[in-house]
């Protein structure tokens, strides 16, 4: 497949996240020193940790306020830092802390940890205590995080510990989704679905809100993008086709529909010019207009969102932002991120399932085996008949995401489940899909995600799972409601009561 390129690229090893070392003057140069040699030494560890994907980059110990307030404004202004870990090694006042804090703009994970994993018992003495502080330094950071509001996500353990370099890793691939939300353009062709109520939402408040600019272009447009392709260059990319994919006879050289597959070409090479030129890592679609385009985009929306775009179909700008977190986000993992639709049901008792697909849309990502490269009509849009890849998606635990506007605030709900095999083939289902059990059963689930008022358009990952997004939502300061084994719908409804009332609250009224 294609490498990403332009805007939709994966830059993981592009970013930075600094590594801030709290302590003070009062212990002397001597302590110092060595709070500098030990603090390196655990932003090293966890940098040679495969489960750390974002270098963290160590920083002078910081011991006053206006060399914290200027470290804040500093990574504030490089846009590859992503955000910032802070370790209090000995005891560092908090109150030196409040005006970087307050100014901090970039994502905060507090790591709680010390230099030893097993106490010296026989040569503990009070310069070791003076050196070694953490366990109440961290506390005093730990107060003055909560007093001004901070959000943040704690981390507490040895950095030797796998679970810990873990938990980090996932909130920095939390943070390069937030960072590409933040800087993300994307394009709309023409508007959403007719009449349908939750692809609708307020773009100021989410240019606002989240920082992403959604803006619509004429579909006529990409028209002329998708018509002034070059035949060489179709030729080349119906070449790659035939090489990456298992194409239907139908649609090679000599088959009696290889015109539609040059068409699927000409529209992924008029698609990628477009959002290249403008600058674009995401963009929706919709059927009900396609103006001068002859079939509706499916195997150029697939590729695309392989390579790293975010898409939502039908106009659903909201869910096109969450694939393109999800993208960046899981970059470098096995597994992918998809735009999903929650289609139909198996309701044998004792085995529900959910089987989840849509028109065409569903990112290849999801498989490891190779797709199926195939025409079939379409029955709605009134175009000639669409080329699409057909495949069922790898078996796995995975997570539905849904972006929902709730009026006052944005809403996130996001459903834990696990992936499965197909019961028998579907040799007549001519789209990829997924079949998923939700967690933690079927009714506690879409009774959950009902009462919620959660969106039919999702983000599949089976790349990162629900703590990412967790971390996400902190990260955006927006609500998240989690459905997963430990799920009660009684529990359930509390939170959503509980959390209209608090962000109305946080928010102002």
């Amino acid at each position: 497949m294609n490498s990403a390129r332009s805007a939709a690229h994966l830059p993981l090893d592009g970013y930075e996240v600094w590594f801030l070392t709290g302590s003070q003057h009062l212990y002397g140069p001597e302590t110092l020193a060595q709070v500098a040699e030990q603090s390196r030494r655990i932003a090293e560890t966890l940098n040679a940790s495969p489960d750390v994907p974002v270098r963290l980059v160590w920083k002078p110990v910081l011991t006053d306020s206006d060399a914290i307030r200027r470290t804040a404004l500093e990574a504030n202004a490089a846009d590859h830092v992503i955000g910032v870990t802070a370790w209090m090694h000995t005891f560092s006042p908090a109150k030196m802390w409040i005006q970087g804090l307050d100014a901090l703009r970039k994502p905060l994970l507090h790591l709680h940890t010390q230099a030893n994993i097993e106490l010296p018992w026989s040569e503990i003495d009070f310069d070791f205590m003076n050196l070694n502080q953490a366990a109440h330094g961290d506390r005093e950071f730990g107060y003055i995080q909560t007093r001004l509001g901070v959000p943040r996500k704690t981390v507490v353990g040895h950095v030797s510990t796998p679970e810990v370099a873990r938990q980090i890793g996932t909130w920095q691939r939390a943070a390069a989704g937030w960072a590409a939300v933040r800087t993300l353009r994307l394009t709309r062709f023409g508007d959403n679905m007719r009449n349908v109520a939750v692809t609708e939402g307020d773009k100021t408040e989410a240019e606002l809100r989240l920082g992403v600019s959604v803006n619509t272009w004429s579909v006529n447009e990409l028209a002329e993008a998708v018509h002034s392709a070059s035949e060489a260059d179709v030729d080349a990319l119906v070449a790659e086709y035939q090489d990456v994919y298992d194409v239907v006879p139908e649609l090679r050289k000599d088959g009696d529909r290889h015109e539609s597959l040059r068409y699927g070409a000409r529209i992924e090479l008029g698609l990628r010019s477009f959002l290249e030129g403008n600058g674009s890592a995401a963009f929706t679609t919709s059927f009900e207009d396609l103006g001068e385009l002859r079939q509706l985009p499916g195997l150029a929306v697939q590729r695309l969102m392989a390579d790293g775009y975010g898409f939502g179909a039908e106009g659903d700008w909201k869910t096109a932002i969450l694939v393109r977190a999800a993208k960046v986000m899981g970059a470098g993992l096995p597994g992918g991120a998809s735009l999903m639709e929650d289609y139909t049901y198996h309701l044998v008792p004792g085995q529900e399932k959910i089987l989840g697909a849509h028109m065409l849309e569903v990112c290849p990502s999801l498989t490891t085996a190779k797709p199926r490269l195939e025409i079939h009509p379409l029955g709605i849009g009134g175009k000639e008949d669409p080329v699409r890849l057909v495949f069922d998606a790898d078996p796995g635990p995975g997570v539905v995401v849904a972006l929902s506007d709730m009026r006052d605030r944005f809403r996130l709900v996001a459903n834990a489940v696990d992936v499965v095999d197909l019961d028998e083939p579907l040799p007549n289902l001519p789209v990829a899909r997924a079949l998923w059990k939700p967690q933690p059963d079927f009714a506690t689930s879409a009774a959950a995600w009902l009462t919620a008022g959660a969106a039919h358009h999702t983000v599949l990952s089976t790349a990162v799972g629900p703590e990412a997004f967790e971390d996400f939502a902190e990260m955006a300061q927006t609500e998240l409601l989690l459905i997963d084994a430990s799920t009660t719908l009684s529990q359930f409804r509390k939170e959503i009561r509980w959390n209209q009332a608090y962000y109305r609250l946080a928010g102002g009224l």
